[in-house]
């Protein structure tokens, strides 16, 4: 079982007052903190073992490459691929959808052909489609939302056809709430030849992925989502599509031999990562699945449904708030996105920072989706395993104190 409680006291930056309030830490869909455990990683490393990877034999280097590989192999395991050889470090989720669009998409995609993403989706799971179908002179198709906040399935069936080469849907919607059928969308995309692109950013921090039972060919993730650090994250590809695929970053790392005129490429993953990586922060990445595995991501999704369960029904009370997404607590994540009636999110938002309530405000890089919903912007109240039912109802007075303030001038 979770002990948010507990876990909390290994988070520093917690405990903290914001405006003479305690924190209460709910944007966790933007960032989530860090445990003492991952942070005195990127501190050992830099303390110890601070060398340059792969290349060195002098003991620092081959303590750093130890643990970095050691990092990608963990990361293999988290997620279930076949071989490290699938496993390639980026910066983050955007990066890693940019490389398939740019090396994939740029080999693969035709005149005419189709490249199928959803009204939910990130922008970073829109306009690396975009610019792609514009060089190529190839048609982006949107799948439409129920009423329910779901994705359509029956209009899916409709829009993969023969013409799709790629289909690119988040895992998890970042506003929504809503865990997306992966498995079902992939089974459309490969019995019509496309390729499932998977964006796994909100997903992989929150529940077990296995990329092989999903049969995704790609999934992106981010670190700093799931407790470890920013500037750290993974693209997992198929070896079969990796292996025809073309870097498209070039330099050191990544070379086998460099001629005067041309030049050949390392074996996977490392044909992809050219320069010096990240290397703290893939040890870091690495500790945070340590973290996470001794968690539970079955026990931490439970919690979360939990949390759900508890605050969901208390915003559906508060007259004037609208929550977006399922309105019932079984089919929602812990991302809840809401609106008060008469109020702009962003003021909600600050209203909310004066109790000590950190929540987002804006259009959440989904501004498709808002226009979608006929909103400009929402509040986002997002939970993670070291929320607790105070938080909870933290938040839930803080709306209420936000109401009286804007209606009657006083907090």
């Amino acid at each position: 079982m979770i002990d948010a409680q507990k876990l909390r006291k290994e988070f520093p930056i917690l405990n903290q007052k914001v405006n003479d309030e305690p924190l209460v830490y709910l944007d966790n869909a933007a960032t989530t903190q860090k445990p003492e455990a991952v942070l005195q990683t990127l501190t050992d490393y830099y303390h110890q073992d601070n060398a340059n990877v792969h290349r060195g034999v002098h003991t620092l280097a081959e303590r750093a490459t130890h643990a970095y590989e050691g990092a990608r192999e963990k990361v293999r395991q988290f997620i279930h691929a076949k071989e490290t050889a699938e496993v390639l470090f980026t910066r983050g989720t955007t990066t890693s959808l940019n490389w398939v669009a740019q090396s994939f998409g740029d080999f693969f995609i035709q005149e005419g052909d189709e490249i199928v993403i959803s009204y939910m989706e990130h922008h970073s799971n829109i306009i690396p489609w975009q610019q792609l179908a514009k060089r190529k002179n190839a048609k982006l198709v949107y799948i439409d939302i129920t009423q329910a906040g779901f994705l359509d399935m029956e209009d899916a069936k409709r829009k993969i056809t023969d013409k799709t080469k790629i289909v690119s849907i988040a895992h998890v919607s970042n506003v929504l709430g809503v865990i997306n059928p992966v498995a079902e969308l992939a089974q459309l995309a490969h019995q019509k030849g496309a390729v499932m692109v998977v964006d796994g950013a909100q997903a992989v921090p929150h529940m077990p992925v296995d990329v092989q039972a999903l049969d995704a060919d790609f999934y992106a993730f981010s670190g700093h989502k799931m407790c470890g650090p920013t500037g750290i994250g993974v693209l997992f590809g198929k070896k079969k599509w990796l292996e025809v695929m073309e870097p498209v970053e070039f330099g050191g790392e990544m070379i086998d031999f460099v001629r005067l005129q041309d030049s050949t490429w390392k074996e996977l993953p490392w044909k992809f990562e050219a320069g010096t990586p990240n290397i703290a922060g893939g040890i870091a990445l690495g500790a945070a699945i340590d973290y996470l595995s001794v968690l539970g991501l079955d026990q931490i999704h439970a919690y979360e449904a939990e949390l759900v369960a508890y605050v969901l029904p208390k915003l559906q009370a508060i007259e004037g708030l609208t929550v977006f997404g399922p309105q019932e607590a079984a089919k929602h994540t812990g991302v809840i996105a809401f609106n008060l009636e008469g109020l702009h999110p962003h003021d909600v938002a600050t209203a909310l920072d004066m109790e000590g309530v950190a929540v987002r405000a804006g259009h959440h890089c989904a501004q498709p989706l808002l226009q979608y919903l006929k909103v400009p912007a929402t509040a986002r109240a997002s939970f993670y395993f070291y929320n607790t039912k105070e938080d909870a109802d933290r938040l839930v007075e803080a709306i209420y104190a936000t109401k009286e303030f804007f209606q009657h001038g006083t907090l």
